[in-house]
């Protein structure tokens, strides 16, 4: 019998045979925690009493979800993680580097082919670059660090092809939400998911990213792209020259699922609140009034990101009255978007430009959203009190919709500034 990619790298970190539904001691490649998490993984190896870590040169800690620090009490966390990484001689991007999802693709870190763990739901992101990648609690993440290894049940694979061409003015985002309505929260639970077709092969690995980040809103334990010129193209810009060791599937490789989407009629996309699969088309929600827009978090920061929002919004301005907030995903975005002039576009636009990090997107600071205000987010996720307040609402859309929409001042379908543009 054939395998899939999940069957494959699981298989290759066993050194055993592996299909769906078996289990297995895997040897894991990666591992991280972030600023949310760390400490939990921190408390995990003292109670445990280990001295030595297997795997400290295949683990990071990442200050992301609270950078800069906007307590006293978060501090202390930041603290503790960077005085663990000391005494340990542990890799720690602090304050302005940028959010885990971002900053360790960029580093090399993770590769085709590989496995790799993180405390973090959306680990998953790194499966756009070929890697079985999952998030997990920071107590399995404690043993992986200690160990080297954990346990996994190998998942069922769900096949996705999307085929056609994407219309102007519509993107990854939009691509990855009608898949998450249709489906639902629940349509991909503990399953794996490879995307193919058409469609994926034009999309960049930017966009690809988007789109694996968001597999865990329907219940996906990963979401994987085949590796191809793209992805060794773009692990060439970040200055990464090893390859690793992309898998692909076999062509009898066994699926619970195989769906096909064509988008060449694809409009852009809104989820509603309070559930990301609470999906509708443009046209239903048009005109709704906003009070905040946010480009920026692991999902949509990334440079294609901003320099989508910037042909919108250039020689434009933001609404009056409008918060408009621009979270670059890593120090590098920000850096490459400051040579081109993106920074500048959008600054003059009307945006608030903070600094890497995720701010915003959990709702720790930097974007904080008062009673009864709505905000159209490119995050990836829009539940109840995600933003910090629990009395607002949360539209989810592309960069292109969320540029549109701060011009405006209400949800605009973004097609009709390309059209001008054309």
């Amino acid at each position: 019998m054939g395998k899939t990619i999940a069957e494959k790298i699981l298989s290759n970190h066993a050194k055993k045979d592996l299909h769906a539904g078996d289990y297995a001691v895997c040897d894991v490649d990666f591992c991280f925690g972030q600023d949310g998490t760390s400490v939990l993984i921190v408390e995990r190896i003292e109670e445990l009493g280990i001295k030595k870590l297997t795997n400290k040169n295949k683990f990071c800690m990442v200050i992301d979800h609270n950078a800069p620090s906007p307590s006293q009490r978060v501090s202390t966390v930041h603290k503790r993680m960077t005085d663990f990484a000391k005494d340990f001689k542990l890799e720690v991007y602090d304050v302005g580097c940028g959010i885990c999802h971002q900053v360790i693709p960029e580093s090399g870190s993770v590769l085709p082919g590989m496995l790799v763990l993180g405390a973090d739901s959306h680990t998953c992101t790194y499966g756009a670059l070929n890697v079985f990648s999952t998030g997990v609690g920071s107590t399995d993440l404690a043993i992986t660090l200690a160990t080297g290894k954990n346990w996994f049940r190998v998942p069922e694979t769900i096949k996705i092809i999307i085929d056609g061409k994407l219309p102007n003015g519509v993107f990854a985002k939009d691509i990855i939400l009608y898949i998450i309505g249709d489906l639902t929260a629940n349509g991909s639970t503990y399953k794996a998911v490879e995307f193919y077709g058409s469609a994926t092969k034009n999309l960049s690995v930017d966009s690809r990213l988007t789109i694996s980040n968001m597999v865990v809103e329907m219940g996906a334990k990963a979401g994987i792209f085949e590796a191809d010129k793209k992805t060794y193209s773009w692990l060439k810009k970040q200055g990464i020259t090893k390859v690793g060791n992309a898998q692909k599937a076999d062509e009898n490789a066994a699926y619970s699922k195989i769906i096909r989407y064509d988008v060449s009629k694809l409009v852009p996309q809104i989820a509603r609140p309070h559930t990301v699969d609470n999906v509708a088309p443009i046209n239903k929600i048009a005109g709704k009034i906003i009070h905040e827009g946010f480009i920026g978090t692991c999902t949509n920061g990334r440079l294609e990101d901003l320099k989508i929002a910037a042909s919108i919004l250039k020689e434009k301005k933001v609404k009056k009255g409008i918060k408009f907030i621009v979270g670059p995903a890593s120090k590098k975005v920000f850096l490459d978007a400051l040579k081109l002039g993106i920074i500048d576009v959008l600054v003059k636009a009307g945006a608030v430009i903070i600094n890497p990090g995720c701010g915003p997107c959990v709702g720790t600071h930097e974007g904080v959203l008062a009673d009864n205000e709505v905000a159209l987010s490119t995050a990836n996720r829009n539940f109840k009190g995600r933003m910090g307040n629990p009395n607002a609402f949360i539209y989810l859309a592309s960069p292109a919709t969320v540029a549109a929409s701060v011009i405006e001042g209400k949800i605009t379908d973004p097609r009709k500034f390309f059209k001008k543009n054309k």
